[in-house]
């Protein structure tokens, strides 16, 4: 209801600001509006969090979904197991571009949280109405803990290491009196420090590799008469939850904890797709939608071929907006159970602040109103409200993705000599010309108006244009 001069720095000289009355009726969609942020894959210090946060507050974003071990860092000062910080916040080098490269930088990379600085964090988030929901990976994304605590395994290995690249590793938390002990002290540590309700465990792409070949693990199974390892996680993840559950917290966890049995108390954190929230939806067990293929913030949002390395995709702004987090195939009892929406931030390809701002920023808007109003879509009514609400996130000086006012130019497969092309533009009222010689578009070149063909010699040129000027950078694709 006032102009974006309100976040300047500075006080604004000459300006005479009011508002109309006003009757404001407003309310959350969801309790739950989160957004997620890997610290292990690469780690941020607590200035930035803070900065996080700020910008999670600014859009009633309401939890902080903290990543904070891994296979390639444990983050959290643990003192009963202080090698956890000691050595398993380090990884001697990590692998440069993808995990397919071969090529790794040579230099040791770690950090981790002390629990002073937590309490900071903790204390900061929650006078900006933020609750900070820590996980801690079981029984899989376990290595830097094995790597400090050998016997944490299944002792297939005569050596564990701290991973340097990004996957997933065989290596596991072995289901065994030893391991049980150390969860459980760490995470008596956890739940000292943290005052959420919900405590995140993981659960995700765990291997069975180990358990497979674990004589302690096959006979376990047999004394169980579980019937087979994936059950065998489920009673792991049981396990875990009724030690929880008796220091009066709940559990959350990504979908693979519907494998072998649902927890009876967790919370299902729906990543894979629809399907494992849509199941514990029907199960009656509460949901936050969080799906990657719709709300994972490292897949590019723009075209692959102009944009820094990122996990997958694209999804694009428009492909977040208009999801519906709350799947059609519920009956309106099973909707009651999803509880909430989450934006993911994994850092594989995020080494730094302004990266990690620049993959959130605006698509993280997009999210963050479907968590708070329950309205129709109406995607141009977003990108007019949207378009004003980026000149704030300028004033606060965010590094935010700029393709909003860019053509997208797609080539899509017709024969071996000709290609289809399609071209959209967020920004609203604009529209884009383009040229095929490889000259630079002006607002006297042709206007797209629907799909076209071209051959292997022609370069598709395109740019924006509002009112006749050029609004957005000059985007070219040609013929692979």
């Amino acid at each position: 209801m006032l102009p974006d001069a309100i976040f300047a720095k500075a006080p604004v000289k000459g300006t005479d600001w009011s508002v109309p009355a006003a009757d404001i009726d407003d309310a959350p969609r969801f309790p739950y509006r989160g957004m997620h942020l890997d610290c292990c894959l690469h780690f941020f210090d607590i200035p930035f969090l803070k900065r996080y946060i700020d910008l999670m507050a600014l859009h009633k974003v309401n939890r902080f979904h903290w990543h904070l071990t891994e296979d390639q860092g444990w983050r959290l000062e643990i003192k009963k197991y202080p090698l956890l910080t000691e050595k398993g916040q380090w990884r001697k080098e990590t692998v440069v571009g993808s995990l397919k490269s071969g090529i790794y930088d040579g230099k040791p990379y770690g950090g981790f949280y002390s629990q002073d600085e937590v309490r900071d964090l903790i204390e900061y988030a929650a006078e900006r109405h933020v609750t900070i929901i820590p996980e801690i990976e079981i029984p899989g994304h376990s290595l830097a803990a094995i790597s400090c605590y050998p016997e944490l395994s299944c002792g297939l290995e005569d050596h564990y290491e701290t991973a340097t690249r990004w996957g997933i590793f065989r290596q596991v938390y072995c289901p065994k009196e030893e391991t049980f002990k150390f969860l459980e002290d760490v995470f008596d540590e956890v739940i000292d420090l943290f005052p959420s309700e919900l405590i995140h465990i993981g659960g995700d792409e765990c291997p069975k590799a180990s358990w497979k070949k674990c004589p302690h693990c096959q006979a376990l199974i047999k004394k169980l008469g579980l019937k087979d390892e994936y059950e065998l996680q489920s009673w792991f993840i049981q396990r875990m939850e009724k030690y929880i559950n008796s220091k009066g917290r709940q559990i959350i966890g990504w979908d693979e904890i519907l494998e072998g049995g649902l927890a009876p108390n967790a919370k299902v954190m729906s990543w894979l797709g629809e399907e494992g929230g849509i199941k514990a939806a029907q199960q009656h067990h509460e949901v936050v939608m969080a799906p990657y293929p719709k709300y994972y913030l490292d897949y590019w949002q723009g075209d692959p071929d102009s944009e820094p390395l990122a996990m997958g995709g694209p999804t694009m702004l428009r492909t977040m907006y208009e999801y519906n987090p709350v799947p059609e195939v519920l009956t309106a009892e099973e909707s009651r159970y999803i509880i909430g929406v989450e934006g993911c931030v994994w850092t594989e390809y995020m080494p730094t602040p302004a990266r990690v701002e620049y993959m959130a920023w605006p698509r993280m808007c997009a999210i963050a109103e479907s968590g708070w109003s329950p309205a129709a879509k109406d995607w141009e009514g977003f990108t007019r409200r949207l378009e004003t609400h980026l000149a704030r996130l300028d004033r606060l000086e965010v590094g935010y993705c700029r393709n909003f006012w860019d053509p997208f130019i797609e080539m899509h497969p017709d024969t071996e000599y000709s290609k289809v092309v399609t071209m959209s533009v967020d920004a609203p009222g604009a529209e884009i010309h383009y040229t095929l010689d490889g000259s630079t578009p002006t607002a006297a070149s042709p206007v797209y108006e629907g799909p076209f063909a071209v051959n292997r010699q022609q370069k598709v040129t395109a740019v924006s244009i509002r009112d006749g000027k050029q609004i957005g950078n000059v985007k070219y694709k040609e013929f692979r």
